[in-house]
């Protein structure tokens, strides 16, 4: 089990391309109080596929999801959308399909299991592309090449 808010978690898709889903994840909407926990990734393999089209001219990017997790963890694929895209229609229809099958452990409330919506960065990357901007802090390491804490 790995902490989104904390952590990252990255995984291969059958073509080895990396996609990641990492820190960031935080609360967009929920009525009544801001949960105590928020929820926690379950999956050990992610299920985004990097489109075979954009994975051959090696395309990168990065999409934020707008996700609706219920009290038992499961993903609302009805409620999934994109809260920022891409610029790239393949590469957003791909994690919007891919976060139907993510798992969690349910965000809680007073140690009560609840319903939340959150926003999910799933991030593209080719691993023989050029990093794009922001991606030292992706890989751990500054603007120099040095390792961050």
């Amino acid at each position: 089990m790995i902490g989104l808010f904390v952590a990252g978690c990255s995984g291969r898709d059958s073509a080895g391309a990396r996609t990641d889903a990492r820190g960031g994840m935080s609360v967009i909407r929920r009525t009544g109080p801001r949960p105590d926990e928020l929820p926690m990734l379950v999956n050990t393999e992610l299920p985004f596929r990097y489109p075979a089209e954009l994975y051959a001219r090696k395309v990168q990017g990065n999409v934020t999801l707008g996700v609706f997790i219920d009290r038992n963890g499961r993903v609302h694929p009805e409620s999934t959308r994109v809260a920022e895209g891409s610029g790239y229609p393949s590469l957003d229809s791909a994690a919007v399909a891919g976060a139907e099958a993510l798992r969690f452990v349910p965000a809680k409330l007073h140690g009560e299991p609840i319903d939340v919506s959150v926003l999910f960065p799933v991030y593209f990357r080719h691993p023989e592309a050029a990093p794009l901007p922001g991606d030292t802090v992706l890989r751990g390491r500054d603007e120099r090449g040095a390792k961050t804490p």
